[in-house]
């Protein structure tokens, strides 16, 4: 079975109009829509598989990686042989750098031969990875809203339609506050600051489940290891490493209580397996890093479904969009979200969804 062709598809899904994502994402009308790029991959027998690189503003220069490096290396080659063809593209092109477009377009495309991997046995790809549960527990991760009055309003709302654990991006003491006595003891709360964070010991009275990523640079793993033994809140990390090696070191530092790989942004499917048995030997919770929508989700569900302990969460990204590119077909209840159970990641994208969100 032969790779025959690789089609990159940018999207861009606006928040709906008049809601609270529209009026106060990140705090500002700097996002006023979602970017993200669904890579399609074709073989000679016409079995289609899609991967999702990690979008945002770097969509157009992924689409340029996986268009002009990553393809070419693809074409004509055998689609059932993911982790050697993978690896042979990473070497191929490691002198344009390890991380940012080039790997998250090599994570599309590896996500894409596992989808396909999965519909030509016919089978679910969490169990072609060792099976495990049909459902997993979610949390959902907020925009950032900086007004209290709004974080209150958003968490109010996440908790009424089920969900019992909540992402934050605040990064101001009265966002979070406002957020903790809105959601009670009772409602787990995790704090992402995107290495904005310096005063970890502030943030003690709101007993929260992580702090990810507090500093900066994100790749100071003895800082992340020193505040970790210091401040008293269990540490994430890991959405910005991209390589396995990084990953053990992460870890080897004592930086983290839970990882974060982000099947889109570090090698795809093939690379994040390979971190649930690293983090076991450390004894360190995977949590993948899933801010996205499309097959980059799915991945991230699958192989926590095959690979996960019985604690994990799947990250669902809480925001007012347009439309989703899975419709209404995928979506959390009561805070836990099914594993598709068809073949390969188990649903195609809508192809309305991408007609009508297709940047050209």
């Amino acid at each position: 079975m032969v790779i025959a062709k690789i089609e990159t598809f940018p999207l861009r899904i606006p928040f709906k109009p008049g809601s609270r994502s529209d009026a106060a994402a990140w705090g500002d009308k700097d996002l006023p829509a979602a970017d993200s790029l669904l890579v399609k991959v074709t073989t000679d027998e016409g079995l289609e598989g899609w991967g999702e690189a990690f979008g945002f503003k770097a969509a157009t220069s992924v689409r340029l990686a996986v268009d002009e490096l990553i393809a070419p290396l693809c074409i004509g080659r055998d689609a059932t042989q993911i982790a050697p063809l993978m690896l042979e593209v990473q070497k191929s092109l490691h002198v344009f750098g390890r991380n940012s477009p080039l790997i998250f377009g090599i994570s599309a495309v590896d996500i894409a031969l596992w989808d396909i991997a999965g519909k030509a046995a016919n089978a679910p790809l969490y169990r072609l990875l060792g099976g495990g549960a049909a459902d997993l527990a979610c949390y959902a991760s907020l925009v950032r809203y900086s007004d209290p009055s709004l974080v209150r309003a958003n968490v109010r709302r996440a908790i009424d339609s089920g969900f019992r654990s909540l992402k934050l991006h605040e990064i101001e003491l009265s966002a979070i506050r406002a957020a903790r006595e809105e959601a009670g003891a009772d409602t787990e709360i995790m704090l992402d600051v995107n290495c904005a964070w310096t005063r970890a010991k502030e943030l003690e009275e709101f007993h929260l489940k992580w702090l990810e990523e507090p500093l900066w640079p994100p790749e100071n793993y003895d800082g992340l290891a020193q505040l970790r033994r210091t401040c008293g809140i269990p540490i994430a990390a890991g959405e910005n490493v991209s390589t396995l090696m990084d990953f053990e070191r992460l870890m080897a530092a004592g930086a983290v209580d839970f990882v974060q790989p982000s099947p889109a942004k570090m090698g795809g499917v093939t690379e994040l397996c390979k971190v649930f048995p690293l983090a076991a030997v450390t004894n360190t919770a995977v949590m993948p890093h899933s801010f996205y929508d499309g097959p980059g989700l799915l991945a991230a569900i699958h192989a926590t479904a095959a690979l996960g302990t019985a604690d994990a969460m799947i990250e669902w990204r809480y925001f007012d969009l347009e439309a989703r590119p899975y419709g209404g077909v995928l979506a959390p209840q009561r805070g836990r979200i099914l594993v598709p159970q068809g073949p390969g990641l188990g649903i195609d994208p809508d192809p309305s969804v991408i007609h009508a969100y297709m940047r050209v």
